[in-house]
């Protein structure tokens, strides 16, 4: 199997826009309806500033964990490092890095949107393997700890999804993502462990 090639950030953006904009998620289908909790469930969406993400501009390296199987129970990670650059657009309202994943032959982008109207950001996923806009996940900060809620789909089952972002100092950061069938049960199956290069 051959490593992806790697699409200009600009292509890639572009292709993200319009794919959410096919998708009906610009920014989120359920967010159209002034959602405030999570459909199906009575989790509601955090809001934050739009100044959440400035610590997070920079240069990256960070360890993952990332679980072997899910759904079972398992305590095997598979870790492996990664680096990434983020940058700030539009005064804030948009953030974005892009990461290199060097040993797993891929890199991945994430899209952060800050909605002025509802003080809320919804955040995208795009994987160069498969050129995939994931559904997005919305939220803020409340201090150093953000929360943001999304629908996905675990092998072709529907799951809500819970992203965890903590500051922990100027130059250290963690990001864990989780995932629940009923939007009560949680299991964490990725972490990453971020260090600002020279900090």
């Amino acid at each position: 199997m051959h490593a992806p090639r790697s699409p200009s950030r600009r292509r890639v953006l572009r292709q993200a826009c319009a794919g959410a904009a096919a998708l009906g998620l610009s920014p989120l289908a359920f967010a159209a309806a002034g959602a405030k909790t999570l459909p199906g469930t009575d989790i509601a969406l955090p809001t934050g500033d739009v100044r959440d993400f400035d610590f997070f501009v920079g240069q990256w390296t960070f360890r993952n964990r990332r679980l072997k199987q899910r759904w079972v129970g398992s305590d095997d990670w598979d870790e492996f490092p990664a680096s990434l650059r983020c940058e700030s657009r539009m005064g804030g309202v948009v953030n974005l890095d892009e990461g290199a994943f060097p040993t797993k032959g891929w890199q991945g982008m994430t899209v952060r949107v800050f909605n002025l109207a509802e003080k809320r950001w919804y955040l995208y996923w795009i994987n160069s393997s498969t050129g995939q806009l994931f559904p997005p996940v919305a939220g803020g900060f409340d201090g150093d700890r953000g929360v943001f809620y999304g629908d996905d789909s675990d092998e072709g089952r529907p799951v809500k999804v819970r992203f965890l972002w903590t500051r922990i100092d100027a130059d250290h950061a963690r990001w864990e993502q989780a995932f629940s069938r009923d939007g009560k049960a949680w299991e964490t199956n990725w972490t990453m462990e971020h260090t600002r290069v020279g900090g």
